[in-house]
């Protein structure tokens, strides 16, 4: 019980350090009810976790909780769990900047949010929303319970539509990836024996099951995502080799569009797919405006001698002024 005591006696105190700027000895002993010798042994319990704790004597001198070298625990009371929950929930759930660090901070305090907290952090993430930015609308609560399988390794279960119907499917969730519009899952299917690519905004019924897995070799999740987003779903594809930096090309080009990789300092490779055919990944690398080589397809490269005699030709003859 000694032990115990003293623990509840050094959170409260951290607790007080976080919500005034500066106390003085004799008030954190009233407010904890003990001498200013115990204050003073419980904030050198405080400076071995971690905590920056500043004492100054004389007139407006006191205790002062400073900046520390590593990042110790936060202490919240549960207005604060429940706003910094929320907070984090709608910016991951809406992949805002840094929506993946948002994802994590929420896991990790997800593990100590208490349950009677759980449905007011529920109900105060539904009444907020967002607008602008072109990004895919993501339910916040799919996505934490993804992120919790993904951490607890945990299967995971949804509905998925396919190019004809909608499935059940079987995960082993690895990484949620967050790209510049959309939240992705990069799982192993269960049912296809092979890793897979799923958007979270397209799941429904997304559940965690009681079945736990071994996790398995796995690729680099957000270079797998990323290049099947631009070009391994796609059935036209197309590599080149543009004549430029890989910082320049990526400036000029969304990363859900093409993978950009870097072949020297002034040169990249880069990887792209569309729906209609090549011409469309001729085009959006042409408007680059580098110098470039088709890798593949090789009947690309007589395609470009097609169609560069077709501009050539556009740019050297001169229309008839209309009458």
């Amino acid at each position: 019980m000694e032990e115990r005591g003293t623990t509840e006696r050094v959170l409260t105190l951290l607790g007080l350090l976080q919500q005034r700027q500066v106390w003085t000895g004799p008030e954190l002993a009233d407010r904890l009810g003990v001498t200013p010798r115990t204050v003073r042994r419980d904030v050198e319990r405080l400076r071995t976790l971690g905590y920056s704790v500043r004492a100054a004597q004389g007139v407006g001198g006191g205790y002062q909780l400073g900046q520390g070298q590593d990042l110790p625990p936060l202490l919240l009371d549960d207005e604060e769990a429940i706003s910094t929950a929320v907070a984090l929930l709608v910016g991951a759930g809406n992949a805002v900047t840094s929506a993946d660090a948002a994802l994590r901070a929420l896991t990790k305090l997800d593990r100590v949010l208490p349950a009677r907290l759980q449905h007011e952090v529920r109900a105060l993430a539904g009444s907020v929303e967002s607008f602008g930015g072109g990004r895919a609308t993501v339910d916040a609560e799919a996505l934490m319970t993804l992120a919790r399988a993904c951490r607890d390794e945990v299967q995971a279960a949804f509905t998925y539509p396919s190019r004809n119907a909608v499935h059940a499917r079987r995960v082993e969730p690895y990484r949620l990836v967050a790209s510049d519009h959309r939240w992705y899952l990069l799982g192993y299917d269960l049912d296809r024996d092979d890793w897979r690519t799923f958007r979270v905004d397209r799941m429904t019924e997304v559940s965690a099951r009681t079945w736990r897995f071994q996790p398995r070799p796995a690729p680099d999740a957000a270079a797998y995502v990323q290049e099947g987003v631009a070009s391994r779903v796609y059935p036209h594809r197309a590599r080149f080799l543009v004549h430029a930096s890989a910082d320049t090309v990526r400036a000029k080009v969304s990363s859900s569009a093409a993978v950009v990789r870097e072949r020297g300092t002034d040169r990249c490779e880069v990887i792209s797919g569309a729906d209609t055919g090549v011409d469309a990944v001729l085009v959006r690398v042409l408007l680059l405006g580098h110098p470039f080589e088709v890798l593949e397809p090789p009947e690309l490269r007589t395609r470009c001698q097609t169609l560069g005699q077709l501009l050539v030709a556009a740019g050297s003859t001169v229309p008839d002024e209309p009458h």
